[in-house]
């Protein structure tokens, strides 16, 4: 494979020693473990870890902000994790509740599975993120307000009759009043920008804040400020400017009289980045290109949370990857899939919602049996739903969301790094299996980043498509038979058009097995149907592996996608309390491991917590007869480990009630 430039941070060389008892307690809480002097004397605390939520309006900047101090983070080399939470409007009403945008980061000294819990630092921008966020912000937690929003205004949109800085109700937790808009227009008062365009800049004000309380780097904030706003240098001194106030602001004020130090985590030697869970899967499309030998073509209609990886795709022309943004969901798909017949790797991505118009064209791959990449990064539904919020309500439409009987595997991501190899592994199947596959991200893995060790591209798999060359007729003679079987795969041979002595009949109609003619026959239908679905079948999948330390736990807690964060998270606090948990994370949903059943078999119960009403326990539950119990959530947000941890202790001491008891599935 060629020198794909992956990385855009500073390498992070540094080694892993997972703790895992620094996740444990039933506090979502940062502890202080001890502390020093710095050199103006003030108090420095040092922590394992820390969770902050920057909130404001949706035209606040919070989503920058959030990013550049995680770039930071990572630079720094802590292990982290990520939430950013963001209205479905482009420009949501300006101080409302619907409007208010926010980014959560974890981060911290050992390997972290979740973006956390609660915030211990809440930035409030204006009332209506206040409001929106307060509830998360345990008793103690910092909360750090830009007092210039709070008039009576903003304070009665949001539903405020008085203001909660001059009152008692936010007396349980350390509140910093910071008058942000008013000193970031001082700060750049002799730049000649309006004051409209002066107070744009007060997110960065906040970062600096915040990037002087948590001692983070800040060159990497600077330089990426100045190659956003290359063509405006003036734009970029003024984020420069206001960035360095905020960090000035917080060594002259005698406001924060604390600031801590999160050390770095010890990962593999290696070299890491920054990586969000579309960018991975852009770069898995690319790298899969590269190991297969194949040309790319990405045909792909803009749609929320998929479009990044169009975007990050469209800038890699070098490594023979060609995108393509169709006019509709329909001509994407139809585009990939010519695509694959010409003999490049077809690639479509879409959400929910484009699945379902995709839905006849990837039939028509699976009967054409062609390599075909289908990435959906899910969504909130049904219809267009809740476009920026998270779900995994798209596995059945994925098992069989297509008319007739149309299997086809399909592989779910468990980390935003993960999606990497999820996308390589999902192209290595389609083009030995001549299938198309089904890769279920989602909107938290999609737009949540964690640290990600970029891979030797030395030691990634080769994958052959082995086109076909010339005529494969059993009786020798000169024919070509579109429709004869490998023996060990079940695949049938990709010839490409143009290749002399090779012309076949291709389409939507059944084909006679073997000899590809339009067949109508009925025992060849049923033939030709038990074929494909046994080709899907005899991919081979590794064993699910279960994470049950003891070996004598009685509850089994199944998830896949991005449930794998927070149950690993549940199950570590639960493991702390001296309780037994086994846990089990599924990737290839189609086909199952083969081990999956003597697996469940092994556990009292089993238990399926997954951000839809309950699909991937019914598949279990009709596939394997076992009493999966399911713990269900569709409010558009990840599990919290919190959330996750009461609920296993609920099953451990019989206080939570059963799938049956609840009326679900029962």
């Amino acid at each position: 494979m060629g020198a794909v430039n992956l990385q855009r941070l500073p390498p992070l060389p540094c080694h892993r020693a997972p703790r895992t008892d620094l996740d444990m307690t039933s506090s979502d809480t940062a502890v202080d473990h001890s502390s020093a002097a710095s050199g103006d004397g003030r108090e420095v605390v040092q922590r394992d870890r820390v969770v902050i939520r920057f909130a404001g309006d949706s035209g606040d900047g919070m989503q920058l902000t959030g990013d550049r101090f995680t770039s930071e983070t990572a630079t720094f080399g802590n292990d982290l994790s990520t939430l950013p939470n963001f209205p479905a409007e482009i420009r949501a009403p300006a101080g409302t509740l619907p409007g208010v945008s926010s980014f959560q980061l974890h981060f911290a000294n050992y390997d972290i599975l979740t973006p956390g819990d609660r915030p211990d630092v809440l930035v409030a921008m204006n009332p209506a993120a206040l409001k929106a966020n307060i509830a998360d912000l345990p008793a103690g937690g910092v909360l750090i307000v830009n007092t210039d929003e709070f008039s009576k205004r903003n304070l009665t949109k949001v539903g405020y009759e008085a203001n909660p800085l001059e009152d008692d109700s936010l007396a349980e937790f350390q509140v910093h009043p910071v008058a942000m808009a008013t000193l970031t227009r001082g700060a750049l008062e002799g730049t000649g920008l309006s004051k409209k365009d002066a107070e744009r800049a007060k997110n960065m004000f906040a970062l600096g804040l915040l990037s002087w309380m948590y001692h983070r780097p800040h060159e990497s904030t600077e330089r990426f400020l100045r190659e956003k706003f290359a063509r405006r240098p003036e734009l970029a001194e003024a984020n420069i400017l206001a960035f360095r106030a905020g960090h000035a602001y917080g060594e002259t004020t005698e406001a924060f009289a604390v600031t801590y130090e999160v050390a770095p985590a010890k990962l593999d030697v290696g070299t890491y980045r920054q990586i969000t869970g579309n960018t991975a899967l852009a770069y898995g499309i690319v790298a899969a290109g590269q190991t297969t030998g194949l040309p790319v073509f990405l045909g792909s209609y803009p749609i929320t949370p998929a479009s990044d990886i169009l975007h990050e795709l469209s800038k890699h022309k070098g490594f023979g990857v060609t995108t393509f943004q169709a006019e509709d969901e329909i001509a994407g798909v139809g585009a990939a899939l010519g695509a694959s017949f010409g003999g490049a790797l077809g690639v479509t991505t879409t959400s929910g919602p484009g699945v379902s118009l995709k839905s006849e064209t990837i039939g028509l791959a699976v009967a054409l049996e062609l390599p075909l990449l289908v990435i959906d990064v899910q969504r909130g539904g049904p219809s267009t739903g809740l476009p920026t919020k998270t779900e995994q309500a798209d596995l059945l439409q994925a098992m069989f969301g297509r008319n007739g009987e149309a299997p086809l595997p399909i592989i779910a991501p468990r980390s935003p790094g993960d999606c990497f190899a999820a996308a390589l592994e999902a192209a290595a199947i389609a083009v030995t299996y001549r299938t198309p596959v089904m890769v279920l991200s989602d909107g938290s893995l999609a737009n949540g980043s964690e640290p990600w060790k970029v891979p030797d591209a030395a030691t990634l798999d080769r994958v052959d498509p082995g086109f076909a060359t010339a005529p494969n007729a059993p009786d020798g003679s000169d024919e070509f038979w579109p429709y004869l079987r490998d023996d060990d795969t079940l695949a049938r041979p990709w010839a490409v058009p143009g290749t002399p002595g090779l012309e076949h009949r291709i389409g939507g109609l059944e084909k006679a097995d073997g000899r590809g003619a339009i067949s109508y026959d009925p025992d060849n239908h049923d033939r030709m149907v038990r074929l494909r679905a046994a080709k899907i079948d005899g991919i081979p999948v590794p064993d699910v592996e279960v994470d049950d330390p003891t070996g004598d736990a009685e509850l089994l807690v199944v998830g896949w996608g991005s449930t794998y964060g927070p149950i690993g998270a549940g199950a570590r606090r639960i493991r702390g309390m001296g309780h037994k948990v086994a846990t089990a994370h599924l990737r290839h949903l189609n086909p199952l491991p083969a081990n999956l059943a003597e697996v469940l078999a092994r556990y009292r119960t089993v238990l399926v917590p997954e951000m839809n009403l309950g699909q991937l326990a019914l598949l279990l539950r009709a596939r394997y007869l076992v009493d999966a119990q399911s713990y269900t959530k569709v409010s558009g947000l990840p599990f919290k480990a919190e959330e996750l941890q009461d609920l296993f202790l609920g099953y451990l001491d019989g206080t939570h009630p059963t799938t049956a008891q609840q009326g679900v599935l029962a």
